[in-house]
Formats: structure tokens, sequence, C-alpha cells
């Protein structure tokens, strides 16, 4: 059985402000991304992969794009990703927990 234990997993650290943690089978990703670093006065650059990607908001308010879309998302919120669309976050709160997940598996996140 695969488990990921948050007091016992070191988060990757992406910037100092910002951190992940991941479990994943052969063909899924769960990543847990914590952010420490908002408010921000603008969203971050956008990104895409060819991934397909579901997030869940577990924690703070964020601005969600999606192409020429956004969506202002609170805590129980989600939103999916369409593979190779052009992304990007704002955060609204001084911290935000993001759950994401991904199929297949990002290995460049491995």
């Amino acid at each position: 059985m695969k488990v990921s234990k948050i007091k016992e997993v070191k988060p990757v650290e992406i910037t100092p402000t910002r951190k992940r943690r991941i479990l994943h089978t052969d063909h899924l990703m769960m990543v847990a991304f914590d952010f420490a670093d908002g408010p921000a006065a603008n969203p971050d650059p956008p990104h895409s992969h060819p991934h397909e990607q579901v997030t869940y908001i577990a924690q703070g308010e964020v601005l969600f794009f999606i192409g020429e879309e956004s969506a202002r998302l609170v805590p129980g919120d989600m939103v999916a990703v369409p593979p190779d669309l052009p992304h990007r976050i704002q955060l609204l709160t001084p911290t935000a927990r993001l759950i994401d997940t991904f199929t297949p598996i990002r290995q460049d996140f491995l």
C-alpha cells in the first residue's frame, strides 16, 4: 500500500515559498502544492502540459485562469484542465493549498 503522511514526507521545495508533495501509481499522480507567497498582485505566468489535470482547492482562495476564462475558487471548489491548454493561478490569500491530480503521471515532477 502506498501512503504519504504529511508529517513523514519531506516536501520538495520549488521556491522558498512554494512546496509540493507527491503520491502516484503507474498512471495517476496526486500533488499537494503549498503556497505561502500571496496575495499576489498578478497571476503566475501561464503554462501548459499534455496531462489531464483536476485541481481541488483545499485552503486559501485563488483566481484560476484557463485560456481566456477565469474563476475565483475557494476551499472545496474544483476545476478541470484539459491537456495542452494554458492555465495559471493568482493567489488571493497569504497561503493556499491546491491538490492536483494528473494523468498520465508527470515524469518531470519525479
